[in-house]
C-alpha cells in the first residue's frame, strides 16, 4: 500500500509532464505511421495527409489566438483605423468594382454557356427586390450583411461548382459520406433480416437517420462539433458583420437541426433582439439537419449538391433575414469572448452514442408518421380535386397541377428550363405545404427515370427533367421551410426561451418566408454557376449513336443531348436550335423521347 501510495503521489505531482510524455509518444507513433503510409503509396494516403495538415494548422491557429490575441489585434489595429477613416469612399469604390466585375463575368459567361445563366441572375435580383419591398423596416436595412452574404454564396458557389479542386473535394466528400452511411446496413440487416431492402424506406432509409444521429452525438461529446461550428460562425461574423449569436446558430444549422442549433446559445436567447430571433428562426428554415441529409442521399439525390446547398444556405439565411427584418435595436450580446457553447451532458463517448441513438427515436417516428399522414392526405386531396375537375371535363386536376402553376414563375426565375418549371413548381408545393421529404422522394423518382432513359412523356405527363433542372431543384428544396416545421420551431424555441414567446409567435411566419427565399437564392446562384454536364459534343455523340438502323441503348448523356436538341417553348411547338444534326439524329431523338408534338415519321 505504501509503494502504491507513493506511485499515486508521484503521478499526481508530475501529472502534466506525464500527459506531455504520453501525448508525445502517441503523436510520434502517428507521424511515423503517416510517413510510412505516404512512402508506400502517397496517392492512397493523400486524404490522411491533407487532414493531418489541416489539424496541425488549426491547432497552431487556436494556440496563437489564445496566447497572442491582444498582440495580433494591436498589430492590425492601424489598418482597422485606416479602413474606418476611409470607409465612406472605399465602400463606393468596392461596390462599383463589384458591379462592373459581375457585369463582365455575366457577359463572358453568357457568351460561353448560353443565356440561361442570365435568367438565374434575374431571379436573384427579383428575390432581393421582393424582400426589400416587403421588409419590416425598409429604411433601416443595413446592406453589409445582405451583400456580403450573397457575395459569400457566390464565392462558395464558384469554389465548389466552377473550380476543379473545389468540385473534386466536395465530390470526394459526397462519395465518402455515401460510403460511410452504407455502414448502417449492417445494423438494419441484423435487426430486420436479409430482405430488409424490400421495405426500402422503413428499413433502409430510417436506420441511416439513427446512425447519423449517433455519430453526431459522439462528435458533440468530444467537442468537435462545437469547435467546427464556432469556426464557421466566426468567419460569417467577421465577414458579414452579424452578431455572435445569430452567426453561431446559422453555422450550427449546417450540421444540426432547427431545434438543436439554438441550444448552442441557450443562455443568451432571453437577451437577443427581435431581429436576432428572426435570424435564428430563418437559419433553421433555410437549411436541413445532417441526420436527414443521409436519408436524402439514400434516395439517389446528389450528395455533393446537398452538401453544397447546406453550406451556401447559411450565409443566405443571414442575408435574407437582415433584409426582411432589419436590426433596429442595440444587440446586448456583442463580444465573441462572451459566448460559451453548451457542452455534452454525457459522461463518456459510449454514453453519448447511446443517447444519440435514443434521441433519434422521436425523429424517426416523427418522419414516419408525418409521411404516412401527408401521403394519405395528399391522395385524398388529389382524389377530391380530380372529382371536382371531372365535373368540368378536367379529371387531371390534382394538388401538383395547382402548385405547378402557383410556383412555376419562381422555379423558372431560378434558371429551371421552361418545360421543367411546372414539374419543379409542383415539387416546391409539396415541400412548402407538406415537407421536403415528400418533395425529395418525388425528385428521386424523376432522377431514376432519367437515368433509366425511356419516353420523356407518357400520356402527356413529363417523366423526367434535364440534369440542370434537377440540380436547381435540389438546391431549392434543401430547407425546412414548410408549415409543419412552423409549429415545431414555435414550440421548440418557446420551451428554450419562454420569455420570448410573443416575439417567437409574431416572427415565425416571416422567418419561414425568409428561409424559403434563402433556398431560392441559393438555387439561383447554383443555376448561374452550374456548367453543362455533357462533356462530349452532342453533335458527335448523337451522330455516333444513331449511325446504325437500330435504336441505341439509353444513357444519361444521350438523353440529355436529345433534350438539348428539342428545347421547346411549350409541349406543342418544338424549337430546333442551330446545329449541324443529321436526319437520323432528329428521328432517333424523337423516338427516344417520344415527344407528343413531334412527328417522328
Amino acid at each position: 500500500e505504501r509503494k502504491y501510495d507513493e506511485v499515486c503521489d508521484f503521478c499526481k505531482k508530475h501529472k502534466t509532464r506525464i500527459q506531455y510524455v504520453i501525448y508525445g509518444i502517441l503523436i510520434t507513433a502517428y507521424l511515423a505511421a503517416l510517413i510510412t503510409a505516404c512512402s508506400l503509396n502517397f496517392q492512397r494516403a493523400l486524404a490522411l495527409f491533407i487532414i493531418t495538415i489541416l489539424v496541425i494548422f488549426f491547432i497552431c491557429w487556436d494556440f496563437l489566438i489564445a496566447k497572442y490575441e491582444d498582440r495580433i489585434a494591436a498589430f492590425f489595429s492601424p489598418g482597422e483605423r485606416f479602413l474606418k477613416r476611409q470607409w465612406f469612399w472605399l465602400k463606393w469604390v468596392l461596390g462599383i468594382t463589384l458591379v462592373i466585375a459581375i457585369i463582365c463575368w455575366l457577359i463572358f459567361d453568357t457568351a460561353k454557356l448560353g443565356s440561361r445563366q442570365l435568367i438565374s441572375f434575374g431571379g436573384l435580383v427579383m428575390y432581393v427586390l421582393l424582400m426589400f419591398i416587403f421588409s419590416k423596416y425598409p429604411t433601416r436595412i443595413a446592406w453589409r450583411p445582405v451583400f456580403s452574404g450573397i457575395g459569400l454564396q457566390f464565392f462558395l458557389g464558384i469554389l465548389i461548382l466552377r473550380t476543379k479542386v473545389g468540385f473534386d473535394v466536395f465530390n470526394w466528400l459526397g462519395i465518402q459520406i455515401q460510403t460511410f452511411l452504407e455502414y448502417s446496413d449492417a445494423g438494419a440487416k441484423f435487426v430486420f433480416g436479409e430482405k430488409y431492402t424490400d421495405h426500402f424506406f422503413a428499413f433502409k432509409v430510417l436506420p441511416i437517420v439513427i446512425f447519423f444521429s449517433t455519430v453526431m452525438s459522439m462528435l458533440y461529446h468530444v467537442g468537435f462539433m462545437q469547435w467546427l461550428i464556432g469556426k464557421v460562425g466566426w468567419i460569417m461574423q467577421i465577414f458579414m458583420g452579424t452578431t455572435p449569436v445569430e452567426s453561431l446558430v446559422a453555422a450550427g444549422n449546417i450540421f444540426v437541426g432547427q431545434t438543436e442549433s439554438p441550444l448552442l446559445v441557450r443562455p443568451y436567447l432571453p437577451y437577443v433582439t427581435k431581429s436576432e430571433l428572426h435570424s435564428v428562426m430563418t437559419a433553421g428554415f433555410s437549411t436541413i439537419a445532417g441526420s436527414v441529409l443521409g436519408a436524402y442521399i439514400s434516395f439517389g439525390v446528389s450528395a455533393s449538391h446537398l452538401l453544397t446547398a447546406s453550406v451556401m444556405s447559411a450565409p443566405a439565411s443571414l442575408a435574407t433575414s437582415k433584409l426582411f427584418w432589419p436590426e433596429t435595436e442595440r444587440p446586448r450580446v456583442t463580444l465573441k469572448s462572451d459566448l460559451k457553447t453548451a457542452k455534452s451532458e454525457s459522461n463518456n463517448i459510449l454514453e453519448a452514442a447511446s443517447q444519440g441513438a435514443s434521441a433519434s427515436i422521436l425523429l424517426v417516428a416523427n418522419i414516419a408518421v408525418n409521411l404516412i399522414a401527408f401521403l394519405a392526405l395528399l391522395a385524398f386531396v388529389d382524389s377530391a380535386l380530380s372529382w371536382v375537375g371531372n365535373l368540368f371535363d378536367y379529371p387531371q386536376l390534382n394538388f401538383e397541377n395547382i402548385c405547378s402553376y402557383v410556383f412555376m414563375p419562381f422555379s423558372f426565375m431560378m434558371g429551371v428550363d421552361w418545360e421543367d418549371s411546372f414539374v419543379v413548381g409542383g415539387l416546391l408545393g409539396y415541400k412548402t405545404f407538406f415537407n421536403e421529404f415528400v418533395a425529395y422522394e418525388r425528385l428521386s423518382k424523376l432522377i431514376h427515370n432519367r437515368e433509366k432513359g425511356g419516353n420523356m412523356y407518357v400520356n402527356g405527363v413529363k417523366q423526367y427533367m434535364t440534369v440542370r433542372s434537377e440540380t436547381v431543384a435540389t438546391y431549392a428544396l434543401c430547407g425546412f421551410a414548410n408549415f409543419g416545421s412552423l409549429g415545431l420551431v414555435i414550440g421548440g424555441l418557446t420551451s428554450i426561451a419562454p420569455s420570448k414567446r410573443k416575439e417567437i409567435s409574431a416572427g415565425a411566419f416571416r422567418a419561414m418566408i425568409a428561409g424559403t427565399v434563402a433556398c431560392f437564392m441559393t438555387a439561383c446562384i447554383a443555376g448561374m454557376l452550374s456548367a453543362p454536364a455533357v462533356e462530349v459534343s452532342c453533335h458527335i455523340l448523337l451522330g455516333n449513336a444513331f449511325s446504325s438502323t437500330n435504336l441505341p441503348a439509353n444513357s444519361t448523356a444521350l438523353v440529355e443531348c436529345c433534350q438539348e436538341v428539342f428545347i421547346s417553348v411549350n409541349e406543342s411547338k418544338p424549337v430546333f436550335p442551330a446545329g449541324n444534326y443529321s436526319l437520323n439524329s432528329w428521328k432517333g431523338c424523337c423516338q427516344m423521347l417520344d415527344l407528343p408534338a413531334s412527328h417522328c415519321s
